[in-house]
């Protein structure tokens, strides 16, 4: 009997059990069911979100894309550390230089090199000159009194010769011996005449070349020093206009980065930019599926990644006619595209990130709901409209669509009020 009782006391548990499981069972089957009938919001509302109402009105809709850029400038002029003339010419070191992104009037100082080693040249030079000066008026005085002894013997060396001619006229009542006497004696001072009249000529020259050659050594000297004196001017480099001061990346040593004071700069290198302020641009790429997009004169409205609450109206300048293949795939390419900004502030500057909002399409005067009011079935468009008897489903046509916004060409009427799905904070 006690055995009969425990059977049964079994039978029932298990059938308590089942129960249990089977109702376990349809509670799921209906939450699955309910879901799937639950509508899809297009904004993908959240687990947290709750509706929110938004009155049915018309307005301008825009649709924009977004794009990524770089500013820069339209116009600027490189500064170069300067190529000074003379040998023995190596690194220049800054010693005073403007900082980057400042604004600095034509005229103004960029930057100064060392000029220790060119005013000690200049110097150099300037004393070889003045030794040279001095030297040339020293030997030009030694000539000079040279000359005066060499004249003083060319004229007695012809005395001597007109004296020895004359000696010639009294052979006729002289001897024979006495008369051969006399005209050896002519002949040896006509001699020395010519001798020292061509020795004359041979001394004023070789006076000259040695005045001739002191005279290109010190030209080469005063050279060397007007050289080494507008090295000394080139290492000071002022702004060639108004404008901001750009420094570029170049490479130091081991690593990159902007030249400072106390660096050395190979002659040459260019280190900086003065940019036109008044005149930026964004350079930015777009996807060969977006380009089509984009023409020419579209309107823009352009932002500073650096500075937020920076914002400047801008357009569509250039489009490029050939794209660029991307280093991941060879069928895809991406074409630059320049917008011209307008208007100007202290801090636009070459180099800052942009994002670029372009107006690629706008319908005045159109029905206008957030994306978020829009449901989806299968192939048709609902909103939820608030009612006396609960909220109530109106299926509704579409135009354009933009990522936050849809045109409602039918199934409402203006003014009427649309639930809305709002992430709660």
């Amino acid at each position: 009997m006690a055995r009969a009782e425990n059977m049964v006391r079994y039978v029932k548990n298990i059938t308590r059990k089942s129960a249990v499981i089977l109702l376990l069972c349809i509670c799921t089957m209906l939450m699955i069911w309910a879901m799937g009938r639950q509508p899809i919001y297009a904004a993908d509302q959240a687990a947290n979100s709750s509706m929110t109402t938004v009155k049915l009105k018309k307005g301008d809709f825009v649709r924009t894309i977004r794009l990524q850029g770089t500013v820069e400038a339209l116009s600027s002029l490189p500064i170069a550390a300067p190529r000074l003339a003379g040998p023995g010419l190596g690194s220049l070191v800054v010693t005073k230089l403007a900082p980057s992104g400042s604004r600095l009037k034509k005229g103004d100082l960029l930057v100064e090199f060392d000029n220790q080693v060119q005013v000690k040249n200049a110097l150099d030079r300037k004393a070889e000159y003045v030794g040279f000066v001095q030297q040339i008026k020293k030997k030009e005085a030694d000539q000079a009194t040279a000359k005066a002894a060499d004249d003083t013997a060319l004229v007695q060396a012809e005395d001597a010769m007109k004296s020895a001619k004359l000696e010639l006229q009294r052979n006729e009542i002289l001897s024979k011996i006495d008369a051969e006497k006399n005209e050896a004696a002519y002949e040896e001072a006509k001699a020395n005449y010519e001798q020292q009249k061509t020795t004359y000529a041979l001394k004023r020259k070789s006076a000259a070349a040695e005045v001739k050659s002191l005279e290109i050594q010190r030209d080469r000297a005063l050279l060397a020093m007007h050289y080494a004196e507008k090295n000394t001017e080139k290492l000071a480099i002022h702004s060639p206009m108004d404008g901001i001061i750009v420094l570029n990346t170049v490479w130091k040593g081991s690593q990159m980065g902007e030249v400072q004071e106390g660096d050395e700069v190979r002659a040459g290198q260019p280190f900086m930019q003065v940019v036109n302020a008044g005149v930026m641009q964004v350079r930015s790429k777009i996807n060969q599926a977006d380009v089509t997009l984009l023409r020419t004169g579209q309107i823009a409205r352009i932002g500073l990644d650096a500075y937020p609450e920076l914002s400047f109206s801008g357009e569509v300048e250039h489009i490029a006619a050939i794209g660029v293949t991307s280093n991941m795939s060879d069928k895809v390419r991406t074409f630059n595209v320049v917008f011209a900004i307008h208007g100007s502030s202290p801090q636009l500057m070459p180099d800052l990130s942009a994002a670029v909002d372009v107006e690629v399409d706008r319908e005045p005067s159109v029905l206008v709901l957030p994306r978020d009011c829009i449901m989806r079935e299968g192939k048709d468009t609902y909103v939820m409209v608030p009612g006396n008897s609960g909220d109530e489903k109106k299926k509704v046509v579409l135009g354009a669509i933009s990522d936050l916004e849809v045109v409602v060409l039918s199934g409402l009427n203006e003014g009427e009020t649309v639930l809305r799905a709002v992430a709660r904070p």
